[in-house]
């Protein structure tokens, strides 16, 4: 698997990560859920497929129980990111969810992350969203720095887009950012470059489009941009749609690592193989770039 420096953290992590959200379990939202067998199966095979960037949250139900429950025995072959800010109430047929900017709600995760995960560090925190002025006035950057300094905290980040990013990116406190991209949904192109010279690492979220227009769950917007650029046409023979989105990702020179998340072993292997393939040639990025760029 291909690895690439996450900006100036020093960290080594795979082009292709692993987004745990599918992992949360029943009784929370969607309707696609994994039981343990499975959810255990699928951690493992990440892990086995040489992936080495996993990405949850305290609010995406029992995602960080289940990573503490099956892999924490090889918590030394991955890196773990999380996030804080997040206010959830377990209702009786679906989970609650709120983010909430106070230095309670974020000790808490901090707290609840580390003994659900079985851990003593986490290698990334982030915001789960949140604003530049917010998080300055209520004194969490500095709640944060102070983790980081104590070392139960290895790096600093936030998960956000516009119109909040522009912000936190002049800032020039956090080590990494994640935000969503990808050929139909291009819109962060440039911010991800503005906060890649900083210095600060990129995770890509969204980059491979929830599988395309051949995704179970079907994406009306995403399908329309794809329909009305005409990508099938350019699609090269024996490429799928969804590797063609995903090596169109690891193209942009600033995405660090992608994180993609999947409980279907076919997928995984598809994804693992496509990212071993490396980025699109440089022409089939121009030619998706100009049919996109074309639409209203």
């Amino acid at each position: 698997m291909i690895r690439q420096s996450l900006g100036r953290t020093g960290l080594d992590v795979t082009r292709l990560g692993y987004g745990s959200m599918g992992l949360r379990g029943p009784r929370t939202w969607g309707v696609r859920v994994v039981d343990d067998e499975r959810a255990e199966w699928c951690l493992n095979a990440v892990l086995d497929a040489g992936i080495n960037f996993i990405d949850t949250s305290p609010d995406y139900g029992i995602s960080e129980e289940r990573i503490g429950r099956f892999i924490s025995s090889r918590r030394n072959e991955f890196v773990l990111a999380t996030k804080c800010g997040c206010a959830y109430t377990q209702c009786e047929d679906h989970l609650e969810i709120d983010h909430v900017w106070s230095r309670e709600v974020v000790e808490q995760n901090l707290e609840t992350s580390l003994r659900r995960m079985k851990t003593d560090r986490i290698d990334l925190l982030q915001f789960h969203g949140g604003d530049a002025r917010t998080l300055e006035q209520s004194g969490l950057i500095d709640l944060l720095v102070s983790f980081r300094d104590q070392g139960v905290v290895g790096h600093i980040g936030s998960s956000s887009k516009l119109p909040d990013l522009p912000d936190l990116v002049d800032l020039e406190v956090f080590d990494t950012f994640q935000v969503p991209y990808s050929c139909l949904s291009p819109e962060h192109h440039d911010w991800i470059s503005r906060a890649a010279e900083t210095g600060a690492g990129i995770i890509v979220r969204g980059g491979i489009a929830h599988g395309g227009p051949d995704a179970v769950i079907r994406r009306p917007a995403l399908e329309d941009v794809w329909e009305r650029a005409g990508l099938d046409d350019i699609v090269p023979e024996g490429m799928s749609r969804a590797e063609l989105i995903l090596r169109y990702t690891l193209a942009h020179p600033h995405a660090d690592t992608i994180i993609v998340g999947t409980c279907d072993p076919d997928h995984l292997a598809e994804n693992v193989a496509a990212a071993n393939r490396g980025a699109l040639p440089e022409d089939l990025v121009s030619g998706i770039v100009d049919r996109i760029s074309r639409l209203d």
